[in-house]
This record gives C-alpha cells, structure tokens and sequence, in this order.
C-alpha cells in the first residue's frame, strides 16, 4: 500500500526480524548504516509505553549525493530510511518513502527521477526480503 508517497508492507515476521532481514539486505548491498533507532526502547527511557517501533537510516553517497548536486533541499529526504512497527493488532509493518516521490516532491528533472526510481526499485527488492515467508 502506498499513501502520499509512504510505501508500506505487511510483514511475514516479527519486528526483530524483519528489521535483521532488511539491515541484512542493506549490508550485503554494500550500503552503510547510518544510524538504528529503537523508538520504543526511547519511550521506555522517558516512562512511556510504545509498541515496537525501529528505524533504520541507511544509503550510499553515490546514491543521493546527484540528488542533493540537483536540489540540495532533497537533504531532508535522505538518507533512505525504512521503519518497522508493529500495529494494535499485533502485525509487523515495513514503511519506506518512495525515492521517485522525493523526486517528485524536489522537481527532479526526468534523468534525477530515473535515478529515484532506481532507488525505488533497490528498495522495493530489500523489502519484499524482509517480509516474505
């Protein structure tokens, strides 16, 4: 499901789990890992109760670097992050922001945009990883 450029995926698996899976995917692709947040491990410190709720900030230089030469405002949008959370009903989801609606959202210029979708398409392959059975 996508809503407002937000792509989200029900997961086959754990929160836990389908963040190593994905994290994995990252790593193997030669990707770095900027920063792992545990939102709910934040809320335990401040007293407050969260459902799992883990962010992933991740990416490659040569990646968003000719985005941000095109339009450095897309800096807001990147790195890629991915979250994974779990809802009410106790289902894991995957969120990501699609690449090609950043791209959109800066005016990218059609060949920036081809570059998005690339990085839509490297995105789309880490998370179908990461939820599948």
């Amino acid at each position: 499901m996508a809503t407002d450029g937000l792509v989200t995926l029900r997961s086959n698996h754990g929160p836990e789990e389908t963040m190593n899976r994905f994290e994995a995917q990252v790593r193997r692709s030669g990707m770095e890992v900027l920063a792992h947040i545990d939102h709910a491990a934040g809320a335990a410190r401040a007293g407050l109760l969260l459902r799992p709720t883990d962010l992933l900030i991740f990416g490659a230089p040569a990646l968003r670097t000719p985005l941000m030469q095109a339009n450095q405002a897309v800096g807001i949008d990147l790195p890629m992050k991915v979250l994974v959370w779990q809802d009410e009903a106790g289902i894991t989801w995957l969120s990501y922001n699609d690449p090609r609606w950043i791209a959109r959202r800066h005016g990218l210029d059609a060949a920036l945009s081809a570059h998005g979708a690339a990085m839509a398409a490297r995105l789309e392959e880490f998370a179908q990883a990461a939820t599948a059975p």
